[in-house]
């Protein structure tokens, strides 16, 4: 069986590649930011995939440790895609885009991953409950408004 899927793929390293580069599409194909949205909802959204699917955020961190600064498989194409979403996000403020708006879609992505990346620290610092996580510290903070230690 072995031989059979290092046949198809190549070997272990473009096996790792194709399986990961799936599921990378995944949050986006599922999540998609569009011109207007509300960043508030779409970090929600976001926040909500990756609670209910945490392998991706599991392969996003798995990609970095093992690429470090390397060429990752495919990277124009995502780029591109997250190009698409830069320019979805700049819309929505009614602005251009700008290495600030890409900033800010990046630190959207942190708000809506980081705590389904480390539910241990997320339960030390904000407590048990997804809700206060989602509302408070997710969705309140992009919102300005939210606190995570509000109930």
């Amino acid at each position: 069986m072995e031989g059979r899927i290092y046949g198809y793929f190549g070997n272990k390293q473009k096996l790792f590649d194709a399986v990961v580069g799936r599921a990378l599409d995944e949050p986006a194909e599922a999540v998609p930011l569009r011109s207007g949205d509300d960043p508030a909802e779409y970090v929600g959204r976001v926040y909500d995939f990756h609670r209910d699917n945490r392998v991706p955020v599991r392969l996003f961190f798995w990609e970095g440790l093992h690429y470090r600064d390397g060429v990752l498989p495919n990277e124009e194409r995502r780029r591109s895609r997250y190009g698409e979403r830069i320019a979805a996000l700049a819309e929505s403020f009614g602005t251009e885009t700008s290495p600030e708006i890409a900033a800010c879609l990046l630190s959207l992505f942190g708000l809506s991953a980081w705590p389904n990346a480390v539910p241990q620290l997320t339960r030390l610092i904000i407590g048990a409950g997804a809700v206060r996580v989602r509302s408070g510290a997710v969705t309140g903070s992009v919102a300005g408004g939210g606190t995570a230690a509000t109930p």
